[in-house]
């Protein structure tokens, strides 16, 4: 009886532990550490009266692993590595060879899992690879597939900690398809978080938004908490890197609060961004600010949160700097060391921009202009690493303010080669690369006939009055999905040198070039005429910049081909004043270094969408237009484009295209034509790939928020810029017979995205296409003459050049590349 007692006894303190630790990990979710680790105390107590040496230890490593689960969930992953770690030496001196105990060999694996996220999250690469790899090596060895995806997932995360961007993508991806084909919600959820938080690192802060509003319905479905709280910092930290500071700080705050709350230590991390915002924001720095920053550096070094507590103190050096106390800043400066190799790139961006304003400070322009171009430097290593058009251009959000201090040097010193030189380390790099040979993606294939079909049904839908929300949903889905798997690629290609002055004063010859910059509230253009190079200040940015717009505005409503002649008048008048007044405050200044040479036109913002044919003094004149000298530099060192492979495509729905390309099959008699029932897809792009000459007649579209999805309308549904990048051979010259299709996307940087930029940027030299709306009949006239001239001899730009002059504002075409 006595022994029987003992048994029983033993069994209800087993059972007891089991509850609380069980309880600790539940408590820490809600109420956070101090009655989480309380009843973790608890359970310990109950399992030293069991008398069964070998129950006792593995429960103990139960309530250590259970510990380190809790720990990390709440901001302490080092202290998470120790909890882990002892329960693994329990479980590795436990299993002995050839013995199969599942609950042992899953407790391992699990914590080895754990560890790997632990050290993942305090970025040391290699012990957390180790652990990663053994929990794929056990799983595939004792038959437990289920962690593999989770194992990926951590695998992401280290790669993301260590900088390496686009391999964490990749494994986020791979995940990503698991969870989902196993119908994991929860997971999926905590995944997109990661994801998130890699595309902030890049600059996609818009995406990040995105994804991060498709995991919060599940979250908020599965009454999760921390998640929550994170979605909101990772707001914060998307309103930060966009600029809007008030909204930064309201959800940093919203995060902090929640976290505190929770007992978790990650709301020093939203205190960064929350104190970030402020110091941006603040007219006047107090040295109330500057300790703030100092003191939650020392918190976040003493949860072992090294880049985010020597990002905090960098803060306060910058605030010092600012504050005048230049001793003071110098000297934080001296205590933080360089940055690690896991350091992320937009702390060495920040880095790089408070050594150049403390040298700027201090008088040291050289100094200071050294700094810009070694982080510039450093953001172009990553940018090289990167696959796809998109996340290309998104890193230049991080070089921004390093970019503009060295333009605002340069313009202070008057120093036009100078300023050319910073504007083309700092615009557009994503037209510097020579792309790499595609290597076939099938399921990005296979998705993009999704996303084709997709719209084929929303469209017939629209047009039989049926309900469309779900399609819309279902489309933007896989339009989300598409993108993310054109990020996984292979890098998109090897960057080229920049254009030196020298290069581009011999290419130009008679021509000349004509950059535009905003700097503050004034523009500037950088002229290129002569073998001189020239600064001219033009006034208000604002002004040229509004004016475009409109211009762009009353193009769009001059287009249709019936407009009544009232209507014609009114919207001509105003279309004409803007062209007048851009025509005044751009070219008239120009005009003495310009004369009447053919121009090369880099434009900023707004400008990207100028037909420059409509203004006054530009009228008749061949102009390019070019992302940057770079870009222009090398689309005209490519090699001349023949003329015997032309092909010719009539999309769907046009009112003239059929007499517009039997006129154009005279004028190249052996020229392909897809048409009809032809004009699809995948036959337009098989002969796209390696053609002298194309000219498509159809409907197009530009994609503002998705600029990868701007597509032309063929028989089959559209043909999107996704599709073009990646051409074995990229036709050499593009005619786009269509609407607006020259427009772009405008990221940071002056970094343009859209279906001709993504021709250009995929190599092909020269693209003629239209950033506004334009008539069927309209657009036929001018194509007529624009290839009436080609066939005599004439350069593109030229040839277009000629077309337009007829009736430049219904004939608003733009030569893009290399004219």
């Amino acid at each position: 009886m006595h022994t029987e007692r003992a048994d029983a006894t033993a069994e209800r303190a087993e059972l007891r532990a089991r509850i609380m630790y069980t309880l600790g990990l539940c408590q820490g979710e809600i109420s956070g550490m101090g009655v989480a680790v309380e009843a973790f105390d608890q359970a310990r107590r109950e399992i030293d009266t069991i008398p069964d040496v070998a129950l006792r230890a593995r429960l103990h490593g139960s309530v250590d692993g259970n510990q380190g689960l809790m720990v990390m969930r709440l901001g302490q992953p080092d202290q998470a590595v120790e909890w882990f770690s002892r329960y693994i030496s329990y479980a590795e001196q436990e299993i002995q060879p050839g013995e199969h105990d599942p609950s042992l060999i899953q407790g391992l694996v699990s914590c080895l899992l754990n560890r790997g996220f632990a050290y993942a999250a305090v970025r040391k690469r290699d012990p957390a690879i180790a652990d990663l790899e053994r929990v794929i090596k056990i799983g595939s060895e004792h038959n437990l597939p289920q962690y593999y995806p989770f194992a990926v997932h951590a695998l992401g995360n280290v790669h993301k900690q260590s900088g390496d961007l686009a391999e964490a993508l990749r494994r986020y991806e791979e995940a990503e398809r698991i969870f989902r084909a196993e119908d994991q919600p929860e997971r999926l959820a905590r995944l997109q978080l990661d994801q998130a938080e890699t595309m902030l690192m890049i600059g996609l802060s818009d995406e990040a938004g995105k994804h991060l509003d498709e995991a919060l319905p599940m979250m908020r479905t599965h009454k999760f908490g921390q998640e929550i709280a994170e979605v909101e910092m990772f707001r914060a930290s998307a309103a930060l890197l966009d600029g809007e500071l008030d909204l930064a700080r309201r959800m940093a705050k919203a995060s902090m609060r929640k976290l505190e709350k929770r007992g978790s230590t990650w709301w020093m991390m939203a205190a960064l961004i929350e104190l970030w915002a402020h110091a941006m924001q603040a007219k006047r720095v107090t040295s109330a600010l500057t300790q703030k920053a100092l003191t939650l550096s020392e918190y976040l070094a003493a949860n072992h949160l090294v880049d985010e507590a020597r990002l905090a103190k960098l803060l306060a050096a910058r605030l010092e700097v600012r504050r005048g106390r230049l001793g003071d800043g110098e000297e934080l400066l001296r205590q933080l060391p360089g940055p690690r190799a896991v350091t992320p790139i937009d702390h060495r961006m920040q880095r790089r921009l408070v050594l150049a304003e403390l040298a700027l400070a201090k008088g040291n322009r050289r100094s200071a202009l050294l700094h810009a171009r070694k982080g510039l430097e450093e953001l172009g290593q990553v940018r090289d690493q990167l696959g796809g058009l998109e996340l290309v251009s998104a890193t230049a959000v991080h070089g921004r303010q390093l970019g503009e201090l060295a333009v605002n040097l340069a313009l202070e010193n008057n120093a036009a080669r100078q300023l050319f030189v910073w504007l083309e380390r700092t615009r557009a790099q994503t037209y510097r690369y020579e792309p790499l040979e595609d290597v076939e993606n099938p399921e990005l294939a296979e998705r993009i006939v999704e996303v084709r079909g997709l719209g084929r049904d929303l469209m017939r839908a629209g047009l039989d009055g049926r309900p469309t929300a779900d399609l819309r949903a279902k489309l933007s889905k896989a339009q989300r999905e598409a993108n993310r798997l054109g990020w996984n690629a292979q890098r998109w290609g090897r960057p080229r040198p920049m254009a030196g002055i020298g290069e581009i004063i011999t290419e130009l010859g008679e021509r000349a070039m004509v950059s535009f910059v905003v700097s503050g509230d004034g523009i500037v253009a950088v002229v290129v005429a002569g073998g001189h190079v020239r600064l001219v200040r033009l006034g208000d940015a604002s002004e040229a910049l509004e004016s475009a717009q409109k211009l762009h505005f009353d193009l769009n409503a001059l287009a249709p081909d019936h407009l009544p002649s009232p209507l014609v008048a009114v919207i001509g008048g105003s279309a004409r004043r803007q062209a007048d007044r851009l025509d005044e405050l751009l070219i008239k200044p120009l005009t003495h270094l310009i004369g009447d040479r053919e121009l090369v036109v880099v434009p900023t913002g707004s400008l990207y969408a100028v037909p420059w044919g409509v203004l006054p003094r530009l009228h008749g004149r061949p102009v390019v237009t070019a992302p940057s000298a770079t870009a222009w530099l090398a689309a005209t060192q490519a090699a001349k484009p023949g003329a015997d492979q032309v092909l010719l495509v009539r999309g769907p729905s046009l009112q003239f295209a059929d007499g517009e390309l039997d006129r154009l099959a005279a004028y190249h008699a052996k020229a392909t034509v897809l048409s009809g029932d032809d004009a699809t897809a995948g036959k337009v792009l098989s002969h796209l790939d390696g053609a002298d000459l194309v000219h498509v007649a159809a409907h197009g579209e530009h994609e503002t928020e998705n600029a990868l999805f701007s597509r032309l309308e063929l028989v089959d549904g559209p043909l999107f810029a996704h599709e073009l990048g990646r051409l074995r051979t990229p036709p050499a010259h593009v005619v786009l017979a269509a609407c607006s299709l020259a427009l772009n996307r405008i990221r940071p940087g002056d970094e343009a995205l859209g279906f001709a930029g993504a021709m250009l940027a995929g190599g092909t030299r020269t693209v003629v296409a239209a950033a506004s709306k334009v008539g069927d009949e309209a657009s036929a006239a001018a194509m007529a003459d624009y290839h009436r001239a080609l066939v005599a001899g004439a350069a593109p730009a030229v040839a277009l050049a000629e077309a337009m002059a007829k009736d430049p504002f219904r004939r608003p075409f733009l030569c893009l590349g290399s004219g």
